[in-house]
């Protein structure tokens, strides 16, 4: 038996049930899948059931939302489940081997750009001929090869339900929110979506170089551009424990910096980094408010935001600087360590990568 989503088939396998969901199908412009409700009135469904095949998916978009505020739309991304089981089984990922504390960074980068169920999108929506300020949005995942107790989330299979999606395939499902033009809402002569990937970051080759004038050459994987690295400095340096002064956590403060050229010079797409895991900072005292807050905990030392606050718990930071004493000189930062370092550091080449073209669809 097929199932078919407009004039899309599904061969072979029929709709799985999904378990009754209670709730009645609403939609906000200030909501989300998880808390629909906002302050704006829930608006009716415009049926567009608008189908296209887009980097290597399949997708559809059932519907739009017209609110106070502006649009809202769904997107939902069909993929295969033989590509999840063979990503699956490359990863030997299960519901108890799937935390990122498994992976290494790197590793942890090429399972994102291997999964089937993700793809970061960038979607631009002209409304009768002029483009909406996206707004916000979020994403839910239904993964066929997992039991639904385990690791598909109600919101998933309640989106499914509602448009009528078959459940023997996976499915990302994004919702965009688009403001109105002119802050009202005004008649939808024409709707068309513009939808793009976001960068994403490649994995590249290792390398490791010991004084200024060091050299390193290495090809760029899609435009096959030949860049030459030269090292113009290396440095070990010192964090001050006055910036992550806590009482509970002690931060590790040396790092090393190495500043670069590279020929010839690139754009944006090209970055290094610490192949080496940074030290984890050590608790010397326990919490005694367990509601309490700590600005510097390991969960968030990587979101420092100062140009001499590089390193992380989690991950080393890469900080680009440009014209530093020198035209087009770049420094690249180690992950933290509670001793200097004194072994030649690994540095890896990372590249953002954008896989497929952008395309326009008529909506409306």
């Amino acid at each position: 038996m097929d199932k078919v989503v407009g004039d899309f088939s599904y061969e072979g396998v029929a709709a799985i049930p999904i378990g009754e969901d209670m709730r009645e199908w609403k939609v906000y412009f200030d909501g989300n899948f998880w808390e629909p409700s906002g302050k704006d009135r829930a608006r009716t469904e415009i049926r567009l059931d608008k189908q296209f095949e887009w980097a290597g998916h399949h997708w559809i978009i059932p519907a739009a939302y017209s609110c106070n505020k502006g649009l809202v739309l769904d997107f939902c991304m069909c993929t295969l489940a033989e590509d999840i089981r063979e990503f699956m089984k490359k990863w030997d990922l299960t519901p108890e081997n799937d935390s990122c504390l498994n992976f290494t960074q790197e590793q942890q980068l090429q399972i994102d750009l291997d999964n089937p169920l993700c793809l970061d999108i960038i979607p631009c929506l002209k409304l009768n001929g002029t483009t909406m300020q996206a707004s916000h949005s979020c994403s839910v995942v239904f993964n066929p090869c997992l039991p639904d107790e385990i690791n598909n989330e109600p919101e998933a299979k309640w989106v499914l339900k509602h448009y009528e999606l078959d459940t023997s395939y996976g499915w990302m499902i994004f919702r965009a929110a688009f403001l109105w033009p002119d802050k009202r809402r005004p008649a939808i002569k024409s709707l068309s979506l513009t939808i793009e990937q976001q960068p994403f970051r490649m994995p590249g080759p290792h390398f490791k170089i010991h004084s200024p004038g060091d050299q390193f050459a290495f090809s760029h994987p899609v435009s096959e551009t030949k860049y030459t690295l030269t090292v113009q400095k290396l440095e070990q340096q010192t964090l001050s424990q006055n910036r992550m002064d806590s009482d509970r956590w002690l931060y590790p403060t040396h790092f090393t910096t190495m500043s670069y050229t590279l020929s010839p010079e690139p754009d944006s797409d090209v970055t290094i980094c610490d192949c080496a895991e940074g030290d984890k900072p050590l608790e010397i005292a326990p919490c005694s408010d367990r509601y309490a807050t700590d600005s510097f905990s390991p969960e968030v030392q990587t979101d420092l935001a100062c140009i001499d606050i590089i390193g992380g718990a989690d991950e080393p930071t890469i900080i680009l600087c440009g014209n530093n004493n020198q035209a087009n000189l770049h420094v690249a930062y180690s992950a933290l360590h509670f001793k200097p370092v004194s072994d030649d550091i690994e540095w890896r080449i990372e590249f953002n990568i954008i896989r497929f073209s952008k395309k326009t669809f008529l909506l409306i």
